[in-house]
């Protein structure tokens, strides 16, 4: 019998022993899911696509696009595999993240400002070289971004859940936070990050210091970081938040030491031709009875 499989995008190629139904996340699924046994979650489609989870009796696989699944393993019926997209997002999130870093050390924000004005005033500003750069979470994207941060000249730090050589483990944070011009927290959301950026640690910073988060909002504590940037402690670069998305009264929106991007860094178009790569191997991983790549857990 052949296997059904439920894909995001029409243009994949898919084996010629499975059958394709499609669903975007745009508007209601198709009918006659009940013999989907592989099904590819549509990336960044708000939170429908998920829910269909539990309505796939013959599901067998899930494959997501994204390189966090915490929010899904609540949802996958027991014998059921998860694959993650490690590695699909690593030069997107790399790139917005040195983006973030150099738009606030050279304070583009105030320079966009200033065009519609027409005003030539000008004021020498901060650099990435010769920076010390704490990289809070280094797996595939943690060394990606680090790429971007040596080849700016930047000193890195690395820092991960447990030390290693090379590599601080993240109990060492509070004798690394006051030597450090940025921060960066590439970090997935579990019990153990929550949190972790609370007031102790953002006023054990240097003055003036950069927090960059493009992992998960929630290893921040929203108010107290909105009360360093207020009280112009510290700075921020943001592409996640708690919540999401943040309200539009938010202070933090129009603090001059914050700059915000709505969670967009994993998703810049070099990760659709890899995406898409991916689902097609595992399709065929899939059609093979082969072991997918990526499996969570």
């Amino acid at each position: 019998m052949t296997a059904r499989v439920l894909l995001p995008w029409t243009d994949l190629t898919v084996p010629a022993d499975l059958e394709a139904a499609y669903y975007d996340g745009s508007g209601a699924p198709p009918e006659g899911l009940d013999g989907i046994e592989f099904y590819v979650l549509p990336y960044d489609s708000g939170p429908e696509p998920p829910k269909l989870i539990p309505r796939l009796p013959s599901l067998k696989a899930v494959q997501a696009l994204s390189a966090g699944v915490d929010n899904l393993l609540p949802l996958i019926p027991e014998g059921v595999q998860l694959a993650n997209g490690r590695g699909l997002h690593d030069l997107s999130v790399a790139e917005h993240t040195l983006a973030l870093i150099l738009a606030a050390q050279h304070d583009l924000p105030r320079w966009f400002r200033q065009q519609p004005e027409g005003s030539w005033a000008r004021e020498h500003t901060r650099s990435l070289a010769d920076c010390r750069v704490l990289l809070v979470g280094y797996g595939s994207i943690g060394k990606a971004i680090e790429r971007y941060l040596v080849a700016g000249e930047a000193e890195v730090v690395r820092v991960a859940s447990r030390a290693r050589d090379g590599v601080h483990g993240i109990d060492e944070l509070p004798e690394l936070l006051p030597g450090a011009d940025i921060v960066v927290l590439v970090l997935p959301d579990t019990p153990g990050t929550r949190g972790l950026l609370g007031a102790r640690e953002l006023a054990a910073l240097p003055q003036d210091a950069l927090v960059v988060n493009v992992g998960r909002g929630t290893a921040i504590d929203t108010d107290a970081l909105t009360t360093a940037v207020a009280e112009g402690r510290v700075r921020a670069a943001l592409d996640v938040l708690d919540p999401e998305p943040l309200p539009s009264g938010h202070p933090l929106w129009t603090l001059p030491g914050a700059i915000i991007t709505p969670h967009v860094a994993g998703g810049s178009a070099s990760f659709y031709p890899r995406a898409k790569r991916l689902v097609e191997q595992q399709l065929v991983r899939f059609a093979k009875g082969e072991t997918l790549a990526n499996l969570v857990g």
